[in-house]
């Protein structure tokens, strides 16, 4: 269940608020969407996707879920645009757009 950041700030009584609203205990990335980060976006053809899941494993933002040995679409919450899937697909499963 991801938290809305947000939520937990209108909530938060203003003495616990830090500057510039930082976090210092330990936390988990899925808690931020980096994903508007990104100036390229992966677009996944299911059409052309062999499953071999060559693309998954080299994903540094575990970005590429697969549920039943099966690669579904992106995460694009998470996913940054860096185009390494893109790169290690050798079916051409996987084009790199320009923007968000």
């Amino acid at each position: 269940m991801r938290t809305d950041i947000s939520k937990i700030n209108e909530q938060t009584p203003h003495q616990e608020l830090t500057e510039g609203l930082m976090i210092f205990a330990g936390g988990t990335s899925k808690e931020f969407n980096t994903g508007e980060w990104r100036t390229s976006t992966p677009i996944f053809h299911e059409d052309k996707c062999k499953q071999c899941m060559l693309c998954a494993p080299v994903c540094p933002d575990c970005s590429i879920p697969v549920k039943n040995s099966k690669r579904l679409d992106f995460d694009y919450d998470h996913c940054k645009g860096c185009g390494i899937c893109a790169k290690v697909c050798p079916f051409g499963a996987i084009e790199m757009k320009e923007g968000r």
